[in-house]
């Protein structure tokens, strides 16, 4: 009886540690908006109209797949990510190639998405330059330079639970976003036309590959699973 309630004590210890169901909510929401939205029309211009269901059978899949991955964290409480699945299902050689991928992709997003702010804050502030011991940096490395050290911080938190209320901030501009562009299109007078081809085959790769990367933090799924102080709730995100 005493060991039962030191394990009911340690498992209530546990889920108070852990994120709860609705700042993991902000956390998904926040991993999976953002420049992904204001890439869409272009996408479309690119793909042609029918290429907007390629952003509806992603979604589908990840959404699937993230319920697999549930439930081979269910079945095995050893596994924590990606590289776990490989280990269980292929062993070291398959944990390490797995792994590989997994940090190169969050690298790769990492670069892209320094090298998108600084050419954005660039057409901002075009005069923007610094000079420190003797180099003189200016335009897209010098926003590149603040744009991470602005990050930087975030990378430290060990509690997701904490970087939830950067996420409220994420989800918020995203939707402050999406209200300027329907604002210049409704009000300014830049309007909504009706163009394009029904599906464009020459620019459908294009297309496939921008709605492909408003997915591409599905490879975070597992450490936000194992964030929540009730796992459980995972699927009703």
């Amino acid at each position: 009886m005493e060991s039962k309630n030191q394990l009911h004590v340690s498992n209530a210890g546990k889920q108070s540690e852990g994120t709860d169901f609705f700042k993991t909510c902000f956390n998904v929401l926040n991993t999976l908006t953002g420049i992904g939205i204001l890439s869409m029309p272009y996408a479309v211009s690119q793909g042609g109209w029918l290429s907007f269901m390629l952003l509806i059978i992603f979604g589908m899949i990840s959404c699937y797949t993230a319920l697999l991955l549930e439930r081979c964290m269910n079945l095995n409480p050893k596994i924590k990510s990606y590289a776990d699945i490989g280990d269980v299902a292929f062993g070291y050689k398959g944990r390490a190639m797995i792994a590989i991928f997994i940090y190169l992709e969050a690298f790769l997003i990492s670069v892209e998405l320094l090298i998108l702010e600084a050419d954005n804050l660039e057409k901002l502030f075009p005069n923007m330059r610094f000079t420190i011991f003797g180099l003189k940096i200016g335009g897209k490395s010098c926003f590149v330079i603040f744009t991470a050290l602005a990050i930087l911080p975030t990378t430290w938190l060990r509690n997701l639970g904490a970087l939830a209320y950067i996420s409220i901030g994420g989800v918020f501009t995203s939707i402050i976003l999406i209200g300027c562009v329907v604002w210049v299109g409704e009000v300014d007078g830049v309007g909504f036309h009706e163009r394009g081809d029904l599906i464009h085959w020459g620019g459908l790769s294009t297309s496939m590959g921008i709605f492909a990367f408003c997915y591409s933090a599905h490879s975070l799924m597992p450490t936000i699973c194992n964030s929540m102080s009730d796992r459980k709730q995972f699927s009703k995100i």
